[in-house]
């Protein structure tokens, strides 16, 4: 009998993708409480995603789960390929795992469409059985029609319809050049607004709303592989700010292929954000100005192609994007999320149902008589609860919280069931629990491997702001230890949130906190928060930011043994630009950083996210600079100490591209200062791959003890 080796946290955490193998997700349900559709692969270390179909009510009279769709069986021995369209739009959601990672369902969760290595299939959710459509590929993004006749998918450039048994493919738009594209997602939309599509089906089944995107005017970059110069670069339109963005029009498009141009005024609300079209009402379209303080509530005459405004949202300092809205509720009314007299609130007409006791996160589902919504605590609450999210049911009547329990949850509705997803700081993973009519009836099964650690954070608020912060220490530390060198591992920028009441979020803090660091996760201003004012804060002043993270440092100190003669950070992406901007700025406070990907010249960023933030360059050039890591104003003093700094950065990253460690490397040597430069030859934004994942978490803790002198 063989002994199996435990296998170390990274190694783990790599194999598993941060442990989200094996765990359910993307839940449907079908509108008669009959079913409810899930992905989920075989194991915690299986990364083909399968779908998967859980009936409320089973032969036995109790639920039971079936395959509906196997990878595996459906392709056979061949393996999986994917286009180049498909590998941008995983990496575009952050998507590292394989087989069926999407799929679309008509208006009754009877049929389902998914694209696996190019192709279509389709699955009768009912019988259980799976099938190819034989279409010109590779299938981008296929959505079945409402009534289930039809499936409509993008693919190569041209948005393409055939029937649900695979008959009568044809194109409805197909490009006139190059640079045009029916159907898809532009850049900015699928990075940046949170959205994925770029076409939608009417209620009735009988045309549907198609955008047509250009980049013709989107300046052209080359990413090349520089492991591989045999290799061509590949060409990335992106619009960096100040740019051109792509041109995004919209068409309502017949199943014979006529078209109808959707009218409003592009040159001044340049930014199609969002599209509902329900059988509540006419379609309702989402368009923000370039600025992001004016957006335009719009619905379209399908007959003409005509808008008219709904509703219109002024910020001073910009208007942000929610999940799930804005959308009709059934009898009609305009629902939407507002920042209104300092707070986030759920708007249905003209009337706000919530306020200052809850700051709204999304909208989950609208009912016939409420609307279910996810939200934190908001100013106003009584005795908040750091870093929980929940799930509230809001009518005109009040609020009523539907989930229970310290954590982090969210929720799929449809009539009168309710999936409900929860993660906690006391476990590991998340728990699926399916309630109908408020009583739980079944759980879902999570695959997913139980770490080799477990988490231990300490949650609490720091300073005079009331900083959301969590505090990890090594297991086992007792207070006759003594102070412990200080790691702080934040994202520490705008809507990225990290401090949570769960557990996972801590893993990684945790290995790196029982390598022998006090660890501190800090969220501050520019993170969602209490208020849209904490938020919006930042606006023009990145470096609050790390203000922040230095004020919650100081004021931790009194209450936990940190050594603030060895201070560290790390981060990814803005974490990055946060880490090498701690040790560039404020050498007196943090002695080591490891920067990953790091953001360092907000020029070389994109439209939507930069300048939302900090404006135009050509109108703001100071702000920039201010901002900006590689111009006089962004690097350290010369008289300022030198601190060790890692810089990290994938060189096949087509988000924050390695230029922007290459300027700072530059301007570093250019002023006299050390550090260390780690390319990661192939690896984009993501690491998906398992051995650079598991050594670079190896190579940061060896950096960092070394640094602080800790061997």
């Amino acid at each position: 009998m063989t002994t199996r080796l435990q296998l170390s946290f990274p190694r783990q955490y790599a194999r598993t993708q941060r442990f989200t193998l094996g765990a359910p997700r993307a839940f449907t349900v079908s509108p008669d409480g009959a079913r409810v559709v899930f992905l989920r692969s075989g194991s915690g270390t299986d990364r083909a995603g399968r779908l998967w179909v859980l009936d409320l009510d089973g032969e036995s009279g109790r639920p039971e789960e079936r395959l509906a769709a196997d990878p595996g069986a459906l392709l056979g021995s061949a393996s999986e390929r994917l286009s180049a369209e498909e590998r941008a739009r995983r990496e575009r959601s952050r998507e590292g795992s394989a087989g069926i990672v999407g799929y679309a369902v008509d208006s009754a969760v009877e049929l389902a469409a998914f694209a696996l290595s190019g192709r279509l299939y389709a699955a009768e959710l009912r019988a259980g059985t799976a099938r190819e459509l034989r279409v010109p590929g590779p299938v981008i993004d296929p959505r079945p029609s409402p009534d289930g006749r039809f499936v409509a998918y993008a693919s190569r450039g041209a948005l393409r319809v055939t029937g649900a048994e695979g008959e009568g493919d044809r194109a409805l738009a197909e490009p006139e050049d190059e640079h045009t594209a029916y159907g898809v997602a532009e850049f900015i939309a699928a990075e940046e607004m949170g959205r994925s599509r770029g076409f939608w089906w009417s209620p009735e089944s009988d045309r549907l709303l198609v955008a047509r995107v250009d980049e013709r005017e989107v300046r052209r970059w080359w990413i090349s592989d520089a492991a591989h110069p045999d290799r061509e670069p590949e060409q990335v339109a992106y619009p960096s700010a100040g740019t051109p963005n792509a041109d995004v029009r919209l068409s309502l498009v017949t199943l014979d292929g006529d078209r109808t141009e959707v009218n409003w005024d592009r040159s001044r609300y340049p930014y199609l954000a969002h599209v509902h079209w329900s059988d509540a009402g006419a379609p309702l379209l989402l368009v923000q100005s370039r600025d992001q303080r004016t957006q335009l509530h719009l619905a379209v005459d399908t007959r003409t192609g005509t808008t008219r405004t709904v509703h219109v949202d002024e910020d001073p300092v910009w208007l942000d994007l929610f999940p799930g809205v804005p959308a009709w509720a059934p009898d009609g009314r305009l629902v939407r999320i507002a920042d209104e007299g300092g707070a986030r609130v759920l708007a249905v007409g003209d009337r706000a149902l919530t306020g200052g006791q809850l700051q709204l996160r999304a909208v989950l589902d609208i009912g016939e008589s409420d609307v279910l919504v996810s939200a934190a605590a908001g100013e106003e609450a009584k005795d908040p609860e750091v870093g929980e999210i929940h799930v509230y049911r809001v009518n005109e009547l009040g609020i009523e919280r539907v989930s229970e329990g310290p954590g982090v949850h969210t929720a799929v509705r449809s009539g009168g069931v309710t999936v409900l997803a929860s993660s906690r700081t006391e476990v590991s993973g998340t728990s699926v629990q399916v309630l109908r009519q408020g009583k739980a009836v079944a759980t879902v099964a999570s695959y997913a491997e139980q770490p080799v650690l477990t988490a231990r954070p300490r949650l609490c608020e720091a300073g005079e702001r009331r900083i959301p912060c969590a505090v990890l220490l090594p297991s086992g530390h007792g207070e006759s230890d003594g102070p412990l060198p200080v790691l702080l591992d934040p994202y520490g920028g705008p809507h990225g949130q990290r401090v949570y009441a769960a557990q996972n979020p801590y893993l990684t803090s945790q290995w790196f906190a029982d390598q022998g660091f006090a660890v501190i996760v800090a969220d501050g201003r520019g993170a969602p928060g209490r208020s849209p004012g904490w938020e919006k804060a930042v606006r023009d002043n990145f470096p609050l930011t790390l203000d922040d993270q230095i004020d919650a440092l100081h004021a931790l100190a009194g209450s936990y043994p940190l050594d603030l003669e060895r201070v560290a950070i790390r981060g990814w992406s803005y974490g990055g630009y946060l880490a090498a901007m701690a040790v560039l700025r404020r050498p007196d406070v943090f002695h080591a950083a490891v920067a990953g990907a790091p953001v360092t010249d907000f020029r070389l960023y994109d439209t939507h996210y930069t300048e939302r933030y900090l404006g135009d360059p050509a109108v703001q050039p100071e702000v920039y600079a201010a901002n900006s890591l590689v111009t006089e104003d962004g690097l350290t003093a010369p008289e300022n100490p030198a601190r060790p700094l890692m810089i990290i950065h994938g060189l096949a990253d087509d988000n924050v591209v390695v230029a922007h460690s290459l300027r700072l490397s530059s301007a570093l040597l250019a002023a006299g200062r050390g550090h260390e430069v780690l390319p990661l030859s192939g690896v984009t934004h993501m690491t998906p791959q398992e051995q650079v994942a598991e050594n670079l978490l190896l190579l940061q803790v060896d950096f960092l003890k070394r640094s602080l002198g800790l061997r």
